[in-house]
């Protein structure tokens, strides 16, 4: 095999994917993807306004003030400040995922974080006559989430919740890398390296989940797909078969079994075949199973207790969930290790029929009554119930002291890839995080211009409400509603 892959190294899986990732175009995009992919954009956008809030981000922020150039981008809710390309899609990357609110996929990782902050940074750092549309950032965007989605598919250990490395941080860098090699339209060799060169960026161990450290994780990403792009169209070159070899991206993986893409005629996205999962509250996702039940639990519990959950009659309380080792967390001690635990979850959905962003409050995490909860909570690990975000399911179980057993399970939770969003609440959603940082008007702005994405002329109007200008300040400086098509 290796001996064919040398004398004609265009028939590589590395070659194979250059080649896709340099022939699609936006004429590739169907309508589904473009749908798809415009509310995967909106969600990550405002969860990352969001988590502009967050001390993670805030520290990022701090550090990465340290770097400057003549070139910059924009810092996502501020308007008086911008980095570098290379920094601004690391701050706005560990924003996205600074409180475990982005999006979920499967196989499993978060897909967009990694790959919008980094083409929006790019797409900025272009020469003013070099405007970037729309339609070009959606099809870098998808380029990326679709090397993602390939590259798990090659391992059957991939579909399941990870237990050794996080994997924004090997398929994430991947994918960011691949979307700011097709917005900088390389040629296939460039492609190719850059490929290898964000091969060497790639992993970082799953132990530092539940910590500020994790958000780094698809910071990273973002950034190191962006730099191994630009070192890439410099000229560097790295291994022309990173994607084929067992010491390359197989290194990840125990049964590693790298496949060529689809032809480029009628290209099959796997955004076409597989929706994500949108949450509805910043925790990780095998919670959400888990909150689901937990609150309809409640709802029995509380009709015959004037609807007050009767916690001095509660004996214990049972969750029947996968064997997720860094999701359980009995005693969780800060937000981050409450967005990884089961049973934080499970209690605090039951004492309050619903889970929020102020769920994971300090004031919240340490309640007197969630901490009694917590002391009677056990896990269970059905041998059906495999860790796999596709097939995964909870039942929560609360027994009473007069023997009583009140339970419920869930198999698909709102917001699941089977039970998607509602168009009105994924706006909501938005409209949510997005408030707390920009104005009304920015807010607006954003969501209008998103769901016009495809005939957006200047995807820099993206950037100017998402640092939080108004419609009026984008207006005088750039004529924007003449950029626009059936922009209102």
């Amino acid at each position: 095999l290796n001996i064919y892959f040398f004398f004609f190294p265009s028939q590589t899986v590395t070659g194979n994917f250059a080649n896709v990732i340099h022939g699609l175009n936006a004429n590739h995009l169907t309508d589904q993807v473009i749908q798809r992919s415009k509310r995967m954009i909106l969600d990550t956008l405002g969860v990352g306004l969001l988590g502009t809030s967050t001390e993670v981000c805030h520290k990022v922020t701090r550090y990465s003030k340290i770097y400057s150039s003549d070139i910059s981008s924009t810092i996502w809710g501020h308007l008086d400040f911008r980095l570098p390309p290379l920094y601004a899609a690391f701050v706005n990357g560990v924003a996205v995922h600074s409180m475990d609110f982005d999006d979920t996929w499967h196989p499993a990782t978060h897909p967009s974080g990694a790959v919008l902050p980094a083409v929006i940074a790019l797409s900025e750092a272009f020469p003013q006559k070099k405007k970037i549309s729309g339609l070009d950032l959606l099809l870098a965007f998808n380029v990326g989430i679709e090397v993602q989605g390939r590259l798990l598919r090659f391992s059957s250990e991939a579909r399941n919740i990870p237990k050794r490395f996080h994997p924004p941080t090997v398929v994430g860098t991947m994918g960011s890398a691949a979307a700011c090699a097709k917005l900088l339209a390389l040629d296939r060799l460039k492609c190719k390296n850059t490929l290898a060169i964000a091969a060497s960026y790639a992993g970082a161990p799953l132990a530092n989940a539940a910590t500020q450290t994790k958000p780094l994780h698809v910071g990273n990403a973002a950034k190191h797909g962006l730099e191994a792009a630009c070192l890439a169209s410099q000229g560097l070159q790295g291994n022309k078969q990173i994607l084929d070899m067992e010491s390359g991206i197989g290194a990840f993986y125990t049964d590693y079994n790298p496949q060529t893409l689809p032809t480029l005629q009628s290209y099959p996205w796997l955004l076409d075949q597989q929706d994500v999962a949108i949450k509805c509250f910043p925790a990780h996702l095998g919670t959400h199973w888990v909150a689901d039940a937990a609150s309809s639990v409640r709802k029995k519990l509380v009709e015959s207790s004037d609807n007050l959950l009767p916690l001095d009659k509660i004996e214990k309380i049972i969750l029947k969930v996968p064997e997720v080792k860094y999701v359980n967390r009995p005693r969780p001690i800060s937000e981050h290790e409450a967005r990884h635990s089961f049973q934080f979850v499970a209690c605090s959905a039951l004492l309050n029929g619903s889970m929020s962003v102020q769920s994971f409050t300090s004031e919240n995490v340490h309640q007197p009554a969630l901490q009694e909860l917590l002391c009677k909570t056990q896990l269970e690990h059905p041998p059906d119930n495999t860790p796999s975000f596709d097939s995964l399911y909870c039942e929560v179980s609360v027994t009473l002291r007069d023997g009583n057993t009140i339970s419920d399970r869930c198999d698909t939770f709102y917001g699941h890839w089977r039970k998607p969003l509602k168009k009105e609440d994924l706006e909501k959603k938005f409209q949510s995080n997005a408030s707390s940082v920009l104005p009304a008007e920015a807010t607006e702005g954003i969501i209008e211009t998103v769901y016009n994405l495809e005939n957006v002329k200047d995807c820099s109007v993206l950037s100017t409400f998402l640092s939080g200008r108004s419609a009026r300040a984008l207006s005088e400086k750039r004529h924007a509603q003449s950029n626009i098509v059936g922009f209102g």
